[in-house]
């Protein structure tokens, strides 16, 4: 095989499961695309936004013998794919926790643990302030935590639990893919701009990068939800 077509099996290989276990009776994620797939599109431009700009940077950069000749300013098409690829598959996993352990609805030790959360990122984002990874990261990831608690009757329908749950799942996928994307490498980071901390060759900070990312999806994503509930339901009365 071509080299410069491995980021893209890596994508294919993530989304070929949950893509084919989206038919699944109980789960029925396809009847779901039409809130998924409008809830994806504000947290990619987000997300391209910050690779084109972190790349110009230097934060991070590409391996050119894994990728394709194709480009969105100075990101990999592969790239800007991964922001709709993960989530799919990300919000997908979150969708099954919710369908099959429907039960998992106390969120007082939940919402305890993410203002903690919350509190650590921030400190620590804020002490690194001049490492470009660790600070955006931290304090990205928890100024939306807070925006979370401060606007909860907005984001009333965003179960901290349920959230928690999956991504303790999701971060097994999310750190198998990681793996491969910086063990080969594809995507190579500059340890000056990050706390030089790597969980195996994935630096410590992909982890709320991470989370920050299925945390903007799936928050818009119940939202959508629930708005269209709350119309039907209005609509019968």
């Amino acid at each position: 095989m071509n080299n410069h077509y491995t980021y893209f099996l890596i994508l294919g290989c993530s989304l070929a499961g949950p893509l084919a276990l989206s038919f699944d009776k109980k789960v029925a994620f396809y009847k779901k695309w039409k809130y998924l797939f409008p809830a994806m599109l504000f947290p990619a431009f987000i997300y391209i936004a910050w690779d084109i700009f972190f790349t110009a940077k230097n934060v991070w950069s590409f391996n050119d013998n894994y990728i394709t000749d194709i480009k969105l300013f100075n990101l990999p098409i592969e790239e800007v794919l991964f922001f709709f690829v993960v989530p799919y598959c990300c919000v997908f996993i979150y969708e099954c926790i919710r369908c099959y352990f429907p039960l998992l609805s106390d969120k007082k030790q939940a919402n305890i643990l993410m203002q903690l959360l919350a509190a650590t990122l921030l400190i620590t984002g804020l002490i690194f302030y001049n490492r470009y990874y660790t600070s955006w990261a931290f304090i990205l990831c928890a100024l939306f935590i807070i925006k979370l608690f401060a606007f909860k009757k907005f984001f009333r329908d965003f179960n901290t639990n349920f959230f928690l749950i999956a991504y303790a799942v999701i971060l097994i996928a999310f750190l198998l893919v990681n793996g491969f994307l910086t063990a080969i490498p594809v995507v190579l980071y500059n340890d000056a701009e990050n706390l030089g901390i790597r969980i195996y060759t994935i630096p410590l900070e992909d982890i709320f990068y991470g989370m920050l990312l299925i945390m903007m999806n799936i928050a818009l994503y119940e939202k959508l939800r629930n708005r269209k509930i709350e119309t039907l339901v209005k609509q019968k009365i």
